[in-house]
């Protein structure tokens, strides 16, 4: 399973990337705007040097609703770098830009998705990426690991090539439960990667392994 950090941090990207472990990024507007980053030169600007830091797929978000805004603003995105897959949003006009740019062999990313149902559309729209949201699922009192196995089967009977993509995670467990019910990426804050690291035992362990070494090293 790829880990995707869901940021537009640079510093945290780094981080993430010196652990070895980081198969890529996640962005939107919202991650953008929280940066400061302003403006669509910037953007664009911003976005070039996450693809330099990290070696893998770089997801970038459209912000049109319209099939022109999307085609215009992907075929933009497209450009700025060869790991740039750029982000649609589950509408109508979302996956009609879906099938226009898997034509054009511009890779995409299904963000925005609910149920199996649209992520069936995204995988016949072509989509590289599907990305169910499964922290928001869980808020409104529905099972978000759930609709990630439930999409993983359907993917797996229909042969669909689209990865599957588990956004919108909360904590370490989220990235579990993913991996378990077959998602193909998961996409998350550092904090989760980071929780992965945590076990009492772990610090016991080492603790009572660093005694040990001081009592027989001592003189």
């Amino acid at each position: 399973m790829k880990f995707f950090l869901d940021t537009a941090n640079l510093d945290q990207i780094r981080e993430a990337n010196e652990l070895g472990i980081l198969d890529g990024v996640t962005t939107n507007p919202s991650l953008m705007a929280k940066e400061g980053i302003k403006g669509n030169a910037n953007v664009k600007k911003h976005y070039k040097t996450i693809c330099e830091i990290v070696n893998g797929d770089i997801s970038a978000e459209v912000i049109s609703t319209d099939f022109d805004g999307m085609i215009k603003e992907g075929v933009e995105l497209s450009k700025i770098h060869k790991n740039i897959v750029v982000k649609i949003p589950m509408i109508k006009d979302g996956v009609k830009a879906m099938s226009y740019l898997n034509k054009k062999r511009i890779r995409t990313n299904c963000t925005l998705v609910f149920s199996a149902g649209q992520a069936i559309l995204a995988a016949k729209a072509g989509a590289t990426y599907v990305s169910p949201f499964i922290g928001r699922l869980d808020d409104i009192g529905f099972d978000g690991i759930e609709l990630i196995s439930q999409i993983a089967g359907i993917y797996a009977v229909q042969g669909f090539k689209t990865q599957i993509l588990a956004a919108s995670i909360r904590n370490p467990l989220h990235i579990i439960k993913s991996a378990e019910a077959g998602a193909n990426v998961v996409t998350c804050p550092l904090s989760s990667i980071m929780g992965l690291l945590n076990h009492p035992l772990t610090d016991i362990g080492l603790a009572k392994f660093m005694e040990d070494h001081k009592k027989v090293n001592s003189k």
